[in-house]
């Protein structure tokens, strides 16, 4: 497989990732609800855990369905992904969010009157795309340090989830439904304090592009750093900690599966099958014909 395969992956990735996920937040958390349509808090964060189990399935056989400059940046430092496609990732991750960001905006600028009434879109998540912050910007108005720390918190989480989901010993094929599923639950804790990040792709593109072409201003760049540093952070973390727990395990189950399946059926089985064989042809007579007609004189 090329490298541009994986590369392609990423990108669309972590596209559907930040286009599904903010999108969600901005178009359908609080939208026409003399309708009825609000799917709130837990709408967005149900959005965001499938955007990466359905992408997971779709290309996580080609790139292995990372998404996350974060997670990228974890599993090579837990052993798992090798340095020489890191830089590339990212740049294909970061572009991802870019261009979802991008087409989100256009989306909000055809709206119309809806992006601005108050029974339209979500106002909160509109001028900044849905854009990760502290201090005012964050939604519980929460510190810079506590968004600090529950983004590495979650982070660190999250890369323990993926690397025991996708560890050899693990049930082959569930392991982007417990990733989605604990993306999920990041959220729902989460999204109040820093609108959730854990992914310095996603923060980077709804702060470029609200910037540049929206009404975001200059907090959400100011404050990106954060939210590319906690993360890493997280996730670094997250990868030691994963290899500590499972650090020695590995050998002393095989050791053990081959003193109780392997060597037991060998023993049991090869004076078995050596009595069957002689007494069948001794019982028929064939085995001493055999021999006596082939007998060579001279011995």
């Amino acid at each position: 497989m090329h490298f541009h395969n994986k590369y392609l992956a990423e990108f669309f990735g972590t596209f559907w990732l930040v286009f599904a996920g903010c999108g969600s937040a901005i178009f359908a958390a609080v939208f026409a609800s003399s309708a009825g349509i609000n799917i709130g808090l837990v709408g967005v964060s149900l959005a965001f855990g499938l955007s990466v189990l359905t992408m997971a399935y779709a290309v996580g056989h080609v790139s292995g369905g990372h998404f996350n400059p974060a997670v990228s940046i974890g599993l090579w430092v837990g052993g798992r992904f090798g340095f020489g496609h890191l830089i590339p990732y990212i740049v294909f991750q970061v572009l991802g969010a870019c261009a979802a960001a991008f087409a989100l905006q256009w989306f909000i600028t055809e709206a119309g009157g809806l992006a601005t009434d108050a029974n339209g879109l979500n106002g909160g998540a509109i001028g900044t795309l849905a854009s990760n912050g502290f201090g005012e910007a964050s939604p519980g108005g929460f510190s810079m340090n506590a968004v600090i720390a529950m983004e590495v918190l979650m982070t660190a989480i999250f890369l323990i989830i993926i690397m025991g989901s996708t560890d050899e010993r693990a049930p082959a094929g569930f392991a982007p439904i417990a990733i989605g599923l604990g993306l999920t639950l990041i959220h729902l804790v989460s999204i109040p304090v820093s609108n959730t990040s854990v992914n310095p792709a996603r923060s980077t593109g709804p702060a470029l592009i609200s910037s540049l072409f929206g009404e975001g201003g200059e907090t959400p760049l100011t404050q990106l750093p954060v939210f590319w540093a906690a993360p890493i952070v997280g996730a670094v973390l997250g990868a030691i900690l994963y290899r500590i727990i499972v650090s020695g395990a590995a050998p002393a189950e095989k050791a053990a599966e081959k003193v109780e399946y392997r060597e037991p059926e060998y023993r049991d089985r090869a004076p078995v099958d050596r009595g069957d064989y002689d007494r069948d042809y001794r019982d028929r007579g064939e085995y001493r014909d055999y021999r006596d007609d082939h007998r060579d004189d001279r011995y």
